[in-house]
């Protein structure tokens, strides 16, 4: 019989704290350190209403589709709308059901707010708004019910610990789509107009990721001591190999590169954190890093769309190699699952599948959202002057730094 544990219960608290963390300042703080001076009010604007307008619609009926009872594999039957009938001594394993539907919303928030590094500076802030909402009911909760409520990935075996798929592949493609859908800004250079800024925001998010993936596991024990050390080293390695890569590419280090790097590590690590050991997080961490790089230099040049914080080279590539990887290196003594290393190869075409299935699915019903919405809205980009002149300005009325 299960019975309430205060010690995980503690542990998931803390989790939760950590992840919203992640979730409004540390993207704020990365994302608007990297975009223009004119528009940094509005990228951080972008995050904070996005994670808001989530938190409303998860408490009110998106947890009950991500994880209620499965119907069909494809969504959850909802019971309890608004939370009504969860009661404060109801569990969700050895934790408060309230806690558990609090830790996922802050996955869900997080999710929807990466989006916005792709579409900085020139999208509406109505069309972002009606974006997130639409998006998040029709792409997030599906998602998250098929690989962790019971859906039809989960079934299949996919693994996922922390969101490799539901969180960085999914925002990843999304950003993807609502690029293509905006076409390219009118001027594409983007040196970071506050890089102190940003890198706040990577620390943060260093630091709120240990819970992110360490509060995965729902409990208090040697799984989330695993998935910490994993996930810690998985960031120092894609650091240290970015670092590199920059000085051999660029001649020179970069701050920007190497806080790329860890980001890409952390991501690529995510769905990996309670199924590998130290090996295997030091070969996806390494790796993680060419991954990225080659989306952003290479690929991004060659197909022309325009993500403007390199949403879909980070958190998309070095998702989707997460996942793969976790096919590759996972062991039955940390998660209980093998994979290829360790005699299991079945599992890696698991993963592709649901590599494929989540990218598919939310590019699509993205860019078909998108799409819509730029008919419906008569265009869901900022007029050229607007765009020129700065959305801080010409959206908000308002500037991040007043020197007079």
């Amino acid at each position: 019989m299960v019975v309430f544990n205060a010690g995980d219960t503690a542990w998931v608290l803390v989790c939760t704290v950590l992840v919203l963390l992640m979730s409004i300042p540390a993207v704020a703080f990365f994302y608007g350190g990297l975009s223009k001076r004119k528009n940094v009010l509005n990228t951080i604007f972008l995050s904070f209403i996005a994670f808001s307008i989530v938190s409303v619609i998860w408490v009110s009926f998106g947890y009950q589709f991500a994880f209620g009872s499965d119907i069909s594999g494809l969504i959850g039957a909802p019971t309890h709308f608004f939370l009504q009938g969860i009661a404060l001594d109801d569990l969700n394993g050895t934790i408060p059901t309230l806690l558990f539907v609090m830790f996922q919303c802050a996955f869900a928030g997080l999710t929807v707010a990466l989006i916005s590094g792709a579409l900085v500076g020139r999208m509406k802030t109505k069309a972002w708004v009606i974006f997130t909402i639409v998006w998040a009911c029709l792409v997030y909760v599906p998602v998250a019910h098929w690989v962790w409520g019971g859906g039809w990935l989960m079934q299949m075996g996919a693994l996922d610990f922390a969101g490799g798929a539901v969180v960085h592949m999914n925002s990843g493609a999304a950003a993807l789509a609502v690029a293509l859908v905006l076409g390219k800004r009118k001027d594409t250079s983007l040196i970071p107009h506050n890089l102190g800024y940003a890198v706040l925001g990577a620390a943060l998010l260093w630091f709120g990721w240990m819970g992110f993936n360490g509060g995965s596991g729902l409990a208090a024990d040697g799984l989330a001591a695993n998935a910490i050390i994993v996930s810690n080293l998985a960031a120092a390695v894609g650091l240290i190999v970015w670092t590199a890569l920059d000085t051999y590419v660029v001649g020179k280090p970069t701050v920007l590169g190497a806080i790329s790097g860890a980001v890409a590590g952390l991501v690529a690590i995510t769905p990996a954190a309670g199924f590998v050991d130290v090996p295997g997080a030091l070969v996806i961490g390494a790796i993680a890093p060419f991954v990225s790089y080659f989306a952003i230099y290479r690929l991004k040049a060659k197909l022309g769309y325009d993500d403007a914080l390199d949403v879909w080279g980070i958190h998309g590539m070095s998702g989707i190699w997460g996942a793969i990887a976790t096919g590759i290196f996972a062991v039955p003594s940390i998660g209980g699952v093998a994979g290829l290393i360790a005699g299991n190869p079945g599992q890696v075409l698991i993963q592709i599948i649901s590599v494929v299935a989540t990218l598919a699915y939310s590019f699509v019903i993205s860019f078909i959202l998108a799409k819509v919405l730029d008919k419906a809205m008569s265009g869901i980009r900022v007029d050229e002057s607007k765009e020129v002149g700065g959305l801080d300005t010409n959206l908000h009325e308002e500037s991040a730094y007043n020197f007079n």
